[in-house]
């Protein structure tokens, strides 16, 4: 789809896509951003400051120079060479769903053919990031816990539910090593930090029958966590084991209550 055919972008709409261009963890390199500024003829005015800022402020005067947002959207195209990421398709497909968020809304839709396509616009934020990432739009929806995502981000970004389920159950045997200074895994770690008649780490006062009712419940649904999907899914070829969307949901909602519990335990 040629540039010229394309919506004009408002200073909102500039931001985001300069956002998530510049994003530290995925975005373009800072060498990067000045080349290609140049090769689409747009002046670097600001190479000093933050990634996002600097394509931002040259972006809002070249808008405002010729009144058009012709260059922007050349500057992504160029950007998002798919042959740019070979080797590198978690960065690519992270930088994808995030700018599909802002393109939706305008009708638009940059796909991994290194094009724009015209699509039926977004209506809400929330439509548009539902089709963006709908996995990712869901976990949002659930309030998940920042560790769990921190641990599959890039699984997550593939559309791989299979291995996000499996970092996000290392996640919580991480936060536990880490909390303890144990050294085993799995079930023998819950059993090591949770359990017996005086646990490592309490998440009541551990004083009543009700409290201590409540720890033995909390060991026992940790160790279902462990032993329903990262034992399987560890020893199962993909293949073998059938995962579905919903069930992945659970798992992560689940991760995410242990998660938080732990974060309120006494060690």
């Amino acid at each position: 789809m040629a540039t010229r055919q394309m919506p004009a972008l408002s200073q909102g709409q500039l931001e985001a896509i300069c956002r998530v261009l510049g994003d530290t963890y995925y975005g373009l390199k800072g060498s990067e951003i000045g080349h290609m500024l140049e090769s689409v003829s747009v002046p670097d005015t600001s190479p000093d400051m933050t990634k996002w800022k600097r394509l931002f402020n040259a972006f809002v005067e070249e808008r405002n120079r010729n009144r058009a947002s012709d260059r922007v959207y050349a500057f992504i195209a160029k950007a998002l060479e798919p042959a740019r990421y070979a080797g590198r398709s978690e960065q690519y497909r992270a930088i994808l769903d995030e700018l599909n968020v802002t393109l939706l809304l305008l009708g638009l839709e940059f796909q991994e053919d290194g094009r724009f396509h015209k699509v039926d616009a977004a209506k809400t934020l929330s439509e548009a990031e539902s089709r963006a990432n709908r996995m990712r739009h869901k976990l949002g929806q659930r309030n998940i816990h920042p560790d769990v995502l921190t641990y599959c981000r890039a699984e997550l970004m593939q559309g791989d539910c299979f291995h996000a389920v499996l970092e996000a159950c290392k996640s919580v045997a991480a936060k536990i090593r880490d909390r303890t200074g144990l050294t085993s895994d799995g079930a023998p770690l819950i059993q090591d930090a949770f359990g017996g008649e005086a646990p490592l780490v309490r998440i009541n006062a551990f004083a009543t029958d009700s409290e201590k009712g409540e720890q033995r419940g909390f060991v026992n649904l940790a160790k279902g966590l462990f032993g329903t999907f990262r034992n399987p899914t560890a020893h199962e070829a993909r293949i073998r084991w059938s995962l579905s969307e919903e069930d992945a949901l659970d798992l992560f909602a689940l991760a995410s209550y242990v998660h938080r519990r732990i974060d309120a335990a006494a060690v």
